[in-house]
């Protein structure tokens, strides 16, 4: 008896279980299929759960409208002697598609986004839960402070200090506001504070300096948080179109999302274009936490068991 009311709740929540995961791959499910519908499917007052004629209309109006180097390697400062600002180009790929040239600056400006903000988090974090030094409490105190400030304040500021450091409209302008993230401070300083001080002692007997034991013992023993920082990171940074809308503008320069939202100004609403974006947006996005979703998981286990 005790069997057969195990086997039915296990049955139950299996059937939960799946109709949750239906319900949240369901939006996917339905860009993913409208990206290859026609307008008068996508436009249909009835859902039209599957296309009837497949098109790749929605993918040539993306992949064919506009265009743009594939890459520049610009010489490094040159904004600052050039004549309109912008960096002096010393290498220019071949024109290709505007959405391919808008995939890469997204996925660039995302993955160093990424990694920049996991390494200072990850030196930041261990500094302030291993190292004691004088006004420790209240930098972490105004760190915390920070995580509860909205970035529309701070935007007028930013805008003013990226304008004169010759930033504007460029990469780096959408990288740096990202680098010194609280969230990822505190995250890692959580992790870093379960670090037995005994270990750190040992490893500085054994002659190994700050770098080497960073490197040897920290850094391992936080991996599972810095992996989870950097799938929250990756993702932040990629869906931060309030940022970008407002630091980047000319059309090479642009990411994947203010590219799409630019060329649908230009007509009337295409929600099959939207959607072919969309989907091709979404490819990165998956792939980036399909690597790190042990580390994510993990991450978000041991927070959680921390409390």
């Amino acid at each position: 008896m005790l069997g057969q009311k195990s086997k039915a709740s296990k049955a139950i929540e299996f059937i939960v279980i799946l109709i949750i995961a239906l319900l949240f791959t369901f939006p996917l499910y339905w860009i993913v299929t409208g990206a290859f519908k026609t307008a008068k499917e996508v436009n249909s007052t009835t859902p039209v759960w599957w296309p009837y004629e497949w098109t790749m209309a929605n993918w040539e109006k993306l992949m064919g409208k506009l265009k743009a180097p594939l890459f520049e390697i610009s010489i490094p400062f040159s904004q600052y002697w050039s004549e309109d600002g912008a960096p002096i180009a010393a290498v220019t790929g071949a024109t290709v598609p505007a959405a391919i040239r808008w995939m890469i600056n997204t996925v660039f400006m995302a993955v160093a986004a990424m990694l920049l903000t996991c390494l200072t988090s990850a030196l930041a974090g261990y500094s302030l839960a291993k190292k004691r030094f004088v006004g420790r409490n209240l930098i972490f105190t105004l760190i915390v402070c920070a995580m509860a400030l909205p970035k529309q304040v701070i935007l007028i500021p930013l805008i003013r200090e990226m304008s004169s450091l010759k930033f504007y409209n460029t990469m780096a302008a959408v990288i740096f506001p990202i680098v010194g993230w609280p969230f990822g401070v505190f995250l890692i300083k959580q992790f870093a504070e379960s670090i037995p001080g005994e270990i750190l002692e040992a490893a500085r007997i054994d002659g190994a300096g700050e770098l080497k034991t960073f490197n040897t013992v920290v850094f391992p023993m936080i991996k599972p948080g810095v992996g989870a920082l950097a799938i929250f990171t990756f993702i932040s940074s990629w869906n931060d179109y309030f940022m970008q809308l407002i630091m980047l503008s000319s059309t090479k320069n642009l990411t994947i999302s203010l590219g799409i939202a630019k060329m649908q100004a230009e007509n009337a609403t295409d929600y099959g274009l939207i959607m072919a974006g969309a989907a091709f947006a979404s490819v990165p996005i998956i792939v980036v936490f399909i690597i790190f979703q042990k580390y994510f998981t993990k991450g978000i286990t041991m927070g959680a068991v921390k409390g």
